[in-house]
């Protein structure tokens, strides 16, 4: 139970839940902020193709090696790139998740508990 303003009793309690109601929502904006900029990299064919996306999902870049780009070999192409891009954000949603639970632990809440992100 969170300790309260003394001699407010439910009262107390209440602001100190509102307080920490506050704090969480501070560093939800915060780690929000901080995954839409954290860069992960996703790739596929041993690296021929790689994909930049923020922590978030989204597609910031995309590398190709040149000796995949022959016209042929188009359907190959884009079939790495689709899987580096979700290589990539399968990344970025573990990097999601585990600062979520970083937070929930400093925060001293449940580690299974879903919060609004």
């Amino acid at each position: 139970m969170l300790k309260g303003i003394p001699g407010l009793g439910a009262l107390g309690d209440m602001a100190g839940m509102m307080k920490k109601a506050q704090e969480m929502q501070t560093k939800m904006a915060e780690m929000q902020e901080q995954l839409a900029n954290t860069v992960v990299l996703g790739e596929s064919g041993a690296g021929l193709v790689k994909a930049r996306v923020t922590a978030k999902g989204e597609v910031t870049g995309l590398d190709i090696d040149p000796s995949i780009l022959v016209a042929s070999e188009k359907e190959v192409v884009e079939d790495l790139i689709v899987a580096a891009i979700r290589d990539a954000q399968s990344r970025g949603a573990q990097r999601m998740a585990d600062e979520m639970r970083k937070m929930t632990d400093a925060l001293g809440l449940p580690a299974d508990m879903k919060l609004p992100f």
